[in-house]
């Protein structure tokens, strides 16, 4: 099994996510359809496909529309969850209200704490450091390459950084993984990071699960952040479950604090959906998958809207629900795209558009993503209705 370093997506840590979490709104499933949906289509008493995709914005508004073409609505407690019920598990039990923190607006005005007074500087810069930032890397390695050649662990792991990218000098992963392995046995936590993937996937050197493992729980327990997440992944691979996971959580919280948004993406499952977590942690599973869909992590914005449209871990906030599932569908996730249909179909978060409608499943279905539901919407479309939809999903793949 590889673990893969930061930032990469939608690899080990939603695959184990997915295998452990059973119940977790993150692990939804592809083919899950939006149940509760009333798609027009032309068996509909009394309507023609003409008919069904003519729009009257005068009746016909947003947020909670279940059947956008004949202007009916429910009352707002009965908006169809886009999460399955069988799929909610112990998340609809365990909702919190948002918290009722000062907002920045009552800050506004208020004067502000000091800023701590900064420390002085007391080392000796590090010239080749300071080459390197400056894009300067000739010179960085002219002046590393002496240093670590007599040991210097932060001067190894820089002449293996350039290596390992080949910035100035051609690319020798092999140089790179030797002088990996030198700085990490001097004791720099980020060059023990590297050199446990490369031992893990025997890459330029060879094979050793033991030492790598060693090496990235070091790593983490000195503080680097992608160590402390994948050695996270580790725990939770050797001892599937919630044993695991609670094993993992004080390395996903740590990665999570310095800014990882995987480790920020499983806190909000962990502490949703795990049985014996601290209701104070509980209530911020909805802050910490915010703060990994604010990073790109369209994972992470998926679920969120699901989250804000269905009313886990806080309100319902069908808005904003709608603008992070665009968000993600607009990133390219499949699964966004086929839920973004739904949502415009039943007029959830937006105005009816039956041809943005049609357009997003295009998309979701070009990319393997079957919705008999939604295919039933399309073809009920009118044939003009249909080929813009088209002609907007080709532009989008296009653009």
């Amino acid at each position: 099994m590889l673990i893969t370093p930061f930032p990469s997506r939608r690899r080990l840590s939603l695959f184990l996510m997915c295998a452990t979490l059973l119940g977790a709104p993150a692990c939804l499933r592809a083919e899950d359809a939006l149940p509760g949906v009333t798609t027009a289509t032309p068996a509909q008493e009394g309507s023609t496909p003409a008919a069904q995709g003519e729009i009257d914005e005068g009746t016909v508004g947003k947020r909670g529309r279940i059947t956008p073409f004949n202007g009916a609505a429910l009352p707002e407690d009965e908006i169809p969850k886009l999460q399955p019920p069988e799929d909610a598990g112990k998340a609809d039990a365990k909702k919190r209200a948002p918290s009722s923190g000062v907002n920045v607006l009552d800050r506004m005005g208020a004067e502000l704490p000091a800023l701590p007074q900064e420390k002085a500087f007391a080392g000796k810069a590090d010239d080749a450091y300071g080459a390197f930032q400056r894009g300067y890397y000739l010179t960085a390695l002219e002046l590393a390459l002496p240093r670590a050649q007599l040991g210097d662990a932060a001067a190894q792991t820089l002449v293996a950084e350039i290596f390992s990218q080949g910035l100035g000098v051609a690319r020798n992963t092999k140089d790179a993984a030797f002088w990996y392995g030198q700085a990490a046995n001097a004791g720099d936590p980020g060059a023990m990071f590297k050199y446990a993937l490369l031992l893990m996937e025997g890459r330029d050197v060879p094979r050793d699960k033991k030492r790598s493992e060693e090496l990235m729980k070091k790593a983490a327990d000195l503080g680097n952040s992608s160590a402390q997440f994948n050695y996270g992944q580790l725990l939770v691979a050797d001892m599937p479950g919630e044993r695991g996971l609670k094993a993992a959580l004080p390395y996903y919280e740590k990665s999570a604090e310095q800014g990882i948004a995987d480790a920020q993406y499983a806190l909000s499952q962990i502490y949703l959906n795990v049985d014996g977590i601290d209701d104070n942690k509980r209530a911020r599973a909805r802050e910490w998958l915010l703060r990994a869909a604010r990073a790109g992590f369209d994972t992470a914005q998926l679920d969120l809207a699901i989250w804000l449209v269905d009313g886990i871990g806080g309100d319902r906030n069908l808005d904003e629900g709608f603008k992070w599932m665009r968000r993600a569908a607009e990133g390219g996730n499949v699964v966004a795209q086929n839920k973004l249909s739904h949502l415009y179909v039943n007029a959830i978060g937006t105005r009816p558009d039956p041809v943005e409608a049609a357009k997003w499943y295009v998309l979701s279905r070009r990319a393997g993503l079957k919705d008999p539901a939604l295919e039933d919407f399309y073809l009920g479309l009118t044939e003009a209705q249909q080929k813009a939809a088209l002609s907007a999903a080709n532009k989008h793949r296009s653009s």
